[in-house]
């Protein structure tokens, strides 16, 4: 599947705390896509504090409308307390010139649970916009993956359990929903799962189709016009001939991911109703049934004109990430 940008954020978020002790720690505050950043004044207000706004606030891509990927809250070191040492993210400037190692550290559930915390160490503010720029993605991808082990963790708490064996029944393998998502409509080949209140949509729409002959299944152009096909026939608007399809507004983006030992191609893109105004956000994972003979599509979209997306997004997308093989879970524990 072309070459893969694995996510490196697995291999050093595990060098963050054990479980020894979790128990113990308070529950985090603060809000969703929040971050706490710990840096004194005189540098956030140089060239350091410009860049790592520029990096923690840049835009979400394929919004309707510009966010930030991240709310920032600018501390400086003195006023770090314990009111903000439990808060959920927190990236730490350690910047004085007795630190000899330049280095990043990530760590989880340093002053609360569940908590991501990444330190920044140098010798100097020159030092440290280094180390942010080499490690920009890394720092993005630990922030990333801890809002979304968070979004994870509660659906398996409240999970709806009706759900994620019928969905294995037809593909293979199951995603897990929390309460409140209904199955609204399921094939042979097509499943439609959904979070409605009266003014937002959070969907799941999960389908396969043959490979084919295609030499090269997971291009943008295979993936939207396979999309747009099933689409057609199975998500209608509210008009007669109305129908969901991939907005040309902006061409999609197409990128090859590994997570938990499972490689797919992730598309992000914006969706629209033909011959209506509706539209939002999509992000798909698409990958090869277990006899690789389908294309396996999570595709996870939201409808919310009243209010921001990134938040409604983060959370229907969170879910694709629990998909799992049937049978896997089991194998697992018999492994340990």
């Amino acid at each position: 599947m072309k070459q893969l940008f694995t996510l490196a954020i697995l291999t050093v978020l595990a060098l963050g705390c054990g479980q020894t002790g979790k128990t113990l720690l308070p529950n985090v505050s603060g809000k969703a896509g929040e971050v706490i950043v710990v840096m004194d004044k005189d540098n956030w207000e140089g060239n350091l504090g410009a860049q790592t706004r520029d990096l923690l606030t840049q835009d979400c891509p394929f919004l309707p409308q510009r966010e930030p990927m991240y709310n920032l809250v600018s501390i400086t070191p003195g006023a770090f307390g314990d009111l903000f040492k439990v808060h959920r993210n927190i990236v730490f400037f350690h910047i004085e010139p007795a630190v000899k190692d330049n280095g990043i550290a990530y760590r989880n559930d340093v002053w609360a649970h569940p908590q991501c915390v990444i330190q920044i160490n140098a010798a100097n503010a020159d030092s440290a916009l280094a180390l942010v720029n080499r490690n920009s993605e890394i720092i993005l991808g630990a922030l990333e993956q801890a809002e979304r082990d968070r979004i994870i963790t509660n659906t398996l708490l409240y999970e709806e359990k009706s759900i994620a064996p019928q969905i294995a029944e037809i593909f293979g393998g199951q995603v897990h929903f929390p309460s409140g998502y209904k199955l609204r409509k399921k094939t042979d080949n097509f499943a439609w799962v959904a979070y409605q209140k009266q003014y937002s949509n959070q969907v799941v729409l999960i389908y396969k189709y043959p490979v084919g002959d295609d030499s090269d299944p997971f291009s943008c152009e295979s993936l939207v016009a396979h999309r747009n096909e099933i689409l057609k026939e199975n998500v209608p608007g509210m008009f007669e001939n109305t129908y969901m399809t991939t907005s040309t507004f902006l061409t999609p983006q197409v990128r090859f991911l590994r997570y938990k030992g499972r490689d797919f191609a992730e598309m992000r893109g914006l969706w629209e109703v033909e011959n209506d105004y509706m539209g939002g956000p999509f992000v798909l994972h698409a990958f090869y049934s277990q006899d690789g003979k389908d294309i396996i599509v999570l595709d996870a979209f939201v409808y919310a004109p009243k209010y921001d997306k990134r938040h409604y997004l983060r959370q229907v997308e969170s879910l694709l990430y629990s998909f799992e093989w049937e049978g896997s879970g089991e194998k697992d524990e018999k492994k340990g």
